[in-house]
């Protein structure tokens, strides 16, 4: 009996001990970096910019972001896609893939050959865009999906690298006529071409408003364009939904940005699942038990109310989720050494709400409240993401 008993004892303790190792390996295993090989925003320019022929050139670079692994980008296949205002008869689109590497000879076919990055190094990506034809004036933006192939020791991972480059600029005219009355400002929507990844809000301002504005104004502008220029921004297919967001996302009203799993799955990544798990749980009480709403969104984090899902904005980013900007208020202090205005970021609804995100000193919130009640820079495709704010003499 006590040669069985030992037994018995001794296989509990190898069971364990292997559930123990097994923990371990797996632990181990869902803690390696794998194929953590990224592009950036990338960089473009105009080579041409003539009536009936564009041709811009876009630099992206892909990092390898690991400590010590080897990761290998094996295919680059850009694709494009222009935005109009009218129809797109007659405009032709090309472009050419190059890298950016002595040791490996420039192609004219568009082939990638399979190069390895190595840890903490980058590969240089060039594509030269050629669009010819009439009527070109009427091109709001060209989007650029870089479709790659990464392959390492997390096996072979296809994704893609979205840039959206403007087209279309607005002249600088006279806004004399747009300026609008409320009882302490007066209000100007300002116009701007689609802002992408390669702006500067800094260099935005300079560019659309600093010729309109004087001493004592403010300039304002909204929380998502201001994402976007920080690169804030994906896909719906570079999400991926787990368990948690699959589920309560159900549980949101539909008009909500996290009422989707990948709406949710954005919150999540930002938040972490422990933190909008704690806020689901106390929200759901407080609304059930105390008849208090909108707890969920002081618990869950700043996200939690900025995320715009798909839809939330202008094409061509109705494709996208945008987050909220990063250190909003590091922004408007940029703005203000940069121009020297007075600087406001904030979300704007045509539901008569105004949330200021963050301020200069001077900007006084109860005024961008009033000047900004009714929405000035519109909900829908105005392009206006920018308002300059001028008080009145008495305020």
């Amino acid at each position: 009996m006590n040669i069985l008993i030992g037994v018995g004892v001794a296989i509990a303790s190898l069971s364990i001990l292997a559930i123990l190792l097994w923990l371990l390996f797996e632990w181990q295993y869902k803690n390696r970096q794998g194929n953590l090989l990224e592009f950036d925003s990338g960089v473009w320019q105009f080579i041409t910019y003539e009536p009936d022929h564009y041709q811009l050139e876009l630099v992206l670079n892909a990092t390898n972001k690991t400590r010590n692994l080897d990761v290998f980008l094996v295919e680059v296949n850009p694709v494009l896609s222009l935005l109009s205002s009218n129809s797109l008869d007659g405009i032709q689109t090309q472009f050419q893939l190059r890298s950016r590497l002595e040791d490996i000879s420039s192609r004219n076919d568009n082939y990638w050959e399979s190069y390895i990055v190595t840890p903490h190094k980058s590969v240089g990506v060039e594509i030269q865009i050629d669009i010819s034809g009439k009527n070109l004036e009427e091109l709001k933006s060209v989007w650029v999906r870089v479709h790659y192939t990464i392959y390492g020791p997390g096996g072979r991972e296809e994704k893609t690298k979205h840039c959206i480059i403007p087209l279309q600029f607005p002249a600088d005219t006279n806004l004399r006529e747009r300026w609008r009355p409320t009882p302490d400002a007066d209000v100007l929507p300002i116009r701007t071409h689609i802002l992408s990844a390669g702006d500067n809000p800094v260099e935005v301002m300079q560019r659309y408003v600093s010729s309109h504005a004087q001493a004592g104004d403010i300039v304002t502008i909204a929380e998502t364009p201001i994402a976007i220029m920080q690169g804030n921004f994906y896909h719906p297919s570079d999400i991926k939904p787990q368990w948690l967001a699959k589920r309560l996302c159900y549980y949101f009203q539909s008009t909500s940005s996290l009422a989707t799993a990948c709406g949710l799955q954005a919150l999540i990544n930002e938040s972490g699942a422990w933190r909008v798990a704690f806020a689901f749980v106390v929200g759901a009480l407080a609304k059930a038990f105390l008849r208090v709403p909108g707890v969920f969104y002081m618990l869950a984090g700043d996200q939690a109310r900025l995320i715009d899902d798909v839809t939330g904005t202008l094409p061509p980013y109705d494709q996208f989720i945008v987050l909220g900007p990063k250190n909003p208020q590091a922004v408007v202090d940029e703005i203000k050494a940069g121009t020297g205005l007075e600087a406001a970021i904030v979300d704007v609804n045509d539901l008569r709400r105004v949330k200021v995100l963050a301020a200069t000193s001077g900007a006084s919130e109860k005024l961008l409240n009033q000047a900004l009640l009714m929405n000035p820079a519109g909900n829908a495709s105005e392009q206006t993401p920018i308002v300059l704010i001028r008080p009145n003499a008495q305020v």
